[in-house]
């Protein structure tokens, strides 16, 4: 049995470490005590602060495309080094790989070498052409799909967190959804144009070889080539002329390790450096293309496309363009985050306004007051100094609801404003089984402490089976529910153990104590 004394030890405790985790939340108190304080506080949700809700779709067709082109590239590279030739692997159709096989003698090492490195890729029977050569066409197998499309979603969540992270955005949230989609909501966002065009910057990065041979302005173009406009430095009125590239990427994006803003010739650019395998793959690239020129492409535009005078080692190459200082700081961060496996759309965008925040704040407020002074009220005039003790219990409980968001770095939302008024109700309940089973026991002649020990004890078990029914509830919304319904969960949980911990703990300490002091006289209930 607990002793009174280390009963209200611990409610002191407990007490002043939520008075110190909450006051930094409390407007005015948390300023004027910020250097003594902890640096935690609320934060408010959208709907509360203001800011943008986006709604960003993932193209994944393009991500199983751009894994084909780069398999394709992998397996020419593999066929080389046992001395098996493979040309033209180009992507047919967006889910289709195909190559050719010139020495039909080699097909069985070919089809040794890709069981061997590509048991996920699916080969139709080779179809013999001219000259013995054979056509392999291949694509993935659906389970194979299916993870590249998850795993597109999953890494375009990653970029854009570590985007919004790099862009100072706080407390953001971020998550899936069905169909391929991410929602993003960025609270208290000051310059949300900027926000929308770093994020929804698909920033798809890929090295190209320039088909000089083509001319990109004809209306038909060979099989495996495309016509991509080039942002000639210097253009009069940002002109675009149009360069023929080859469609497969030598290099893409996935393939960066940093990016940083610099200057070449007094003019804004981005430094690249490429992880060990994209440094091996530019030096092979630059070293068999000795002569030819290299299109750098961002989101479907040439940037650049220089010449390739040497092999180029060191793992390092450089974007240049007509950029603007601020452009290529933006562009640094979107491509240090990493490079988006396949293009991302802004699907829907919605701004809530700090002045709407606001009458949402206010709103809930009011209705949070105006519950919790008819419960003080009421339970001071029908249970007299008890209830006035149950008054008190109620503030200790916000005080800690509060200490527990802060301390956790929860988002209060408009839902959990809710949460929070549902626990006013949920916590002077509580003090109500355990009063009136403190009734029936001085009815039977109890004197005012057994009483006390008996409707506590009594009243702690229906008031702990129904809190934990609750509490359970409250797990599954948060597992399965989006933002502001977790919201409510976090704040209704929060406020069943705080109400359960000043009832049940701290109220029975306080009640032992008054009866043990009053003796026969009895107990205002």
């Amino acid at each position: 049995m607990i002793g009174l004394r280390t009963r209200f030890g611990v409610a002191l405790v407990v007490f002043v470490l939520c008075l110190v985790y909450a006051l930094p939340s409390m407007p005015g108190i948390g300023t004027a005590l910020h250097s003594v304080l902890p640096d935690k506080k609320i934060n408010l949700g959208l709907d509360l602060k203001g800011g943008i809700h986006l709604t960003l779709a993932v193209g994944v067709d393009q991500a199983v495309s751009n894994s084909l082109a780069l398999a394709g590239q992998d397996i020419r590279r593999l066929g080389k080094d046992e001395k098996i030739v493979v040309l033209r692997p180009r992507v047919v159709g967006g889910d289709r790989l195909e190559f050719l096989l010139p020495r039909g003698d080699d097909r069985q090492k070919l089809e040794e070498l890709l069981h061997k490195h590509y048991p996920q890729l699916v080969f139709d029977e080779p179809v013999a052409g001219d000259s013995g050569q054979l056509r392999f066409v291949g694509r993935f197998t659906e389970a194979e799909a299916n993870r590249l499309k998850d795993m597109a979603v999953d890494q375009a969540l990653r970029t854009i967190r570590n985007r919004i992270d790099q862009f100072g955005v706080a407390e953001p949230d971020i998550r899936k959804q069905a169909g391929y989609r991410i929602q993003v909501q960025l609270p208290g966002l000051s310059d949300p144009r900027r926000a929308v065009q770093v994020l929804g910057q698909t920033a798809h990065l890929s090295f190209h070889l320039v088909r000089e041979d083509v001319d990109p302005r004809k209306p038909v173009l060979p099989s495996g080539v495309m016509a991509l406009p080039h942002l000639e430095r210097g253009a009069a009125n940002g002109e675009e002329q149009l360069i023929a590239v080859e469609k497969d990427a030598m290099l893409s994006g996935e393939d960066v390790a940093d990016a940083q803003p610099t200057f070449e010739q007094g003019q804004a650019a981005v430094s690249l450096t490429f992880n060990s395998r994209g440094a091996d793959i530019f030096e092979r690239v630059t070293g068999e293309n000795v002569g030819r020129r290299m299109a750098i492409v961002l989101d479907g535009k040439v940037y650049s496309a220089p010449v390739i005078k040497q092999r180029i080692g060191g793992g390092r190459a450089s974007i240049s363009g007509s950029f603007t200082t601020q452009e290529a700081s933006d562009l640094a961060v979107v491509l240090r985050s990493g490079s988006l496996p396949a293009p991302v759309t802004v699907e829907e965008e919605r701004t809530v306004g700090p002045s709407l925040g606001q009458e949402s704040i206010d709103s809930g407020v009011q209705a949070a007051v105006a519950g919790a002074a008819a419960v003080v009220v009421f339970m001071a005039f029908y249970y007299g100094l008890s209830g006035v003790i149950a008054d008190v219990m109620l503030i200790f409980t916000m005080l800690i609801i509060m200490a527990g968001m802060a301390a956790f770095g929860a988002t209060l939302t408009l839902p959990g404003i809710a949460g929070i008024v549902l626990t006013i109700g949920m916590a002077v309940d509580a003090n109500v089984l355990i009063y009136e089973r403190i009734r029936e026991e001085l009815l039977h002649g109890f004197s005012p402490l057994a009483a006390v020990k008996a409707g506590f004890e009594r009243a702690t078990i229906s008031i702990t089976d129904s809190n934990l029914t609750t509490i359970i509830a409250t797990i599954i919304l948060y597992q399965f529910g989006t933002g502001p319904i977790r919201g409510f969960a976090v704040t209704l949980s929060l406020g069943i153990l705080a109400s359960m911990f000043t009832a049940i703990f701290v109220s029975r300490a306080i009640f032992e104590y008054w009866a043990r002091k009053c003796g026969p006289k009895g107990i205002s209930i």
